[in-house]
């Protein structure tokens, strides 16, 4: 375990955290960027966010921004892939040889309906209830509040079998549709609850919890990081070998590179022509 989060359990030990997470699914910690890191994140995702580039399906939702291959287009997010309590987490959950599985932001603008209800391991199609085979961090570059769009799970949900809440997601929900097709915003689940957050915080979520966006009713726009992560072995939602370029990712540190791919799952999956990834980088900072 890493043995510079202690500051951030609030009191708290990484066992009595795990168990929080472990028995609902998820644990939120509050205030763990700074101000000052905050608007970092916001100030490098501004000219992503200014191109206004709309979701293309229900599930992406044409009233939201969703910026992907972010360690392409700037080290800072390096800085939220690579914080030390959620690789914490991570490593417990999947081993320390798991990989980026995906990494977004999720900009919500006013108007946007939910989404449908879905858990971040389900392209596995294993079955239910199982281990998950993923993990998934939501921190929050805006406050999320119960009327903005704040991430919404059902707690538990990832201790269930094959059943599903209603609203969950169809393969309907990953076709395009026309610009201004709005979802019907069903499928409230009694037992849901909202991640309401203040900007700089941390949810960790099991890759099996059931969880949704949220509408955006209100009169301002919602900012998210999602970093996901995966086991050694799974194959990532997004292709972070091609995603970032091999000159980029020579530039940043070693645990990032192997999160990317640069790494080996024992005994030896992942080698390229015989020899361990991270040769066929160009060579980084001296």
């Amino acid at each position: 375990m890493h043995s510079d989060i202690e500051s951030f359990l609030g009191g708290r030990t990484f066992d009595q955290c795990w168990h929080e997470y472990d028995e609902s699914g998820y644990i939120i910690f509050e205030n763990i960027l700074s101000p000052a890191e905050v608007e970092r994140q916001r100030a490098a995702l501004k000219p992503w966010i200014d191109a206004d580039i709309r979701g293309r399906n229900n599930f992406e939702g044409d009233r939201s921004n969703r910026i992907y291959g972010m360690l392409d287009k700037d080290p800072i997010f390096a800085d939220l892939i690579s914080h030390p309590l959620q690789l914490a987490f991570a490593e417990r959950e999947l081993g320390e040889s798991c990989l980026l599985y995906a990494c977004l932001a999720i900009n919500l603008h006013p108007g946007e309906t939910v989404q449908p209800w879905h858990f971040d391991d389900s392209h596995c199609g294993l079955a239910r209830p199982r281990d998950p085979l993923s993990l998934s961090t939501f921190w929050s570059i805006s406050d999320t509040t119960e009327d903005n769009g704040a991430t919404e799970i059902i707690p538990g949900s990832h201790k269930w079998g094959n059943d599903q809440p209603a609203g969950a997601n169809r393969s309907a929900d990953f076709q395009p549709r026309l610009s201004g097709q709005q979802s019907d915003g069903n499928g409230d689940h009694p037992d849901m609850i909202k991640a309401v957050m203040p900007a700089g915080s941390l949810m960790i979520a099991k890759g099996t919890l059931w969880h949704r966006g949220g509408s955006n009713r209100s009169d301002g726009p919602r900012l998210i990081v999602t970093p996901q992560f995966c086991k050694g072995w799974c194959r990532p939602l997004e292709q972070q070998l091609l995603a970032v370029s091999p000159e980029k990712a020579a530039q940043y540190p070693k645990r990032v590179q192997e999160l990317l791919g640069y790494t080996i799952h024992p005994p030896f999956m992942g080698y390229v022509d015989g020899m361990h990834p991270s040769r066929k980088l160009p060579a980084g900072p001296a």
